[in-house]
């Protein structure tokens, strides 16, 4: 049998490569070209018109961004505070509905249906509904108040009250996933480190600290990388509450909400591009931080 050619044993060797290159040129091209684009327009003066010329500034853009104290560092805040809040409240909720649905119960199947029906609206749906129930006058939320004797409250129309407000709605509607990711985590353990616990005396307390807990960690992880990209990127929410700006004071105005209304509201394409790629950085930073410290605590 005649020696087979030296391509062909290379491809055999390298086959399960081969076989996924095309996608992956597909994916590259898909994320390399996008970003591409968007690094070289937040080095133009592209404004107005889509067709219209535009010329080559440099860092010109970033200086201005970087140096605007009105608009962008604001944004900046919002959107850590907006993040942060929310995957705060969400995981720590998520954790403590996914525990009460861990063992069964009857009505067990219509509870959990209830507890998912947030997730089946869209969230440009769900601000508009959230916007009519916290709406100053007609408002379902200040008539609840009057009940009990508690004055209307500004809700999404203040200034100090609207990124609390949107910060509540995205954790009413995304809540429900986090219960899903960790209550499949806690169904897929097993039961002998818990009954082991049990005969060593452990509380309910202790039991979850020191077992469930570390066990569950991989599922946590999961489940905050996934909603904490998710809360990131938020921009439906705040546009179906407040419009254009994040409201008239740029009370709700995220990185998102800001880029959006320079490229759309004010054709300043240069602009919205330098702060996409700066948030881009930004994330990217952060990421890196946390896998550096991360690894320093794993090495002590």
């Amino acid at each position: 049998m005649p020696d087979t050619p030296g391509w062909a044993r290379w491809a055999n060797d390298h086959r399960k490569w081969l076989f996924a290159a095309p996608a992956m040129a597909f994916v590259a091209a898909l994320i390399i070209f996008p970003l591409g684009w968007t690094i070289y327009l937040s080095l133009t003066d592209s404004s107005g018109s889509v067709r219209a010329e535009s010329e080559f500034i440099g860092l010109r853009n970033y200086l201005d961004v970087l140096t605007d104290t009105d608009r962008f560092w604001p944004a900046v805040g919002r959107t850590a505070a907006f993040t942060g809040a929310a995957l705060f409240f969400e995981v720590v909720l998520g954790m403590a509905i996914a525990l009460l649905l861990w063992r069964p119960f009857k009505g067990e199947k219509w509870v959990r249906v209830a507890i998912l029906l947030p997730l089946v609206a869209t969230p440009v749906a769900v601000g508009m509904m959230w916007r009519l129930i916290f709406d100053p006058n007609i408002g379902m939320a200040n008539q609840i108040l009057s009940w009990v004797g508690i004055g209307p409250q500004p809700w999404l129309a203040g200034q100090n009250s609207a990124l609390p407000t949107t910060i509540f709605i995205d954790i009413w509607q995304w809540t429900p996933m986090v219960v899903l990711i960790l209550l499949a985590g806690l169904t897929s353990l097993s039961d002998e480190p818990q009954e082991a616990a049990m005969i060593d005396g452990a509380s309910t307390w202790q039991r979850f600290r020191h077992v469930t807990l570390p066990l569950l960690m991989p599922t946590v992880i999961v489940a905050v990388l996934l909603r904490g990209i998710d809360a990131l990127k938020t921009f439906d929410i705040l546009y179906a509450t407040k419009g254009r700006g994040g409201g008239s004071f740029h009370e709700v105005e995220t990185l998102n909400v800001y880029a959006y209304g320079l490229s759309f509201d004010y054709n300043e394409y240069g602009l919205s591009s330098t702060v996409l790629i700066l948030f881009f950085l930004i994330i990217i930073g952060v990421m890196w931080a946390l896998t550096a410290r991360k690894k320093k605590e794993a090495a002590r």
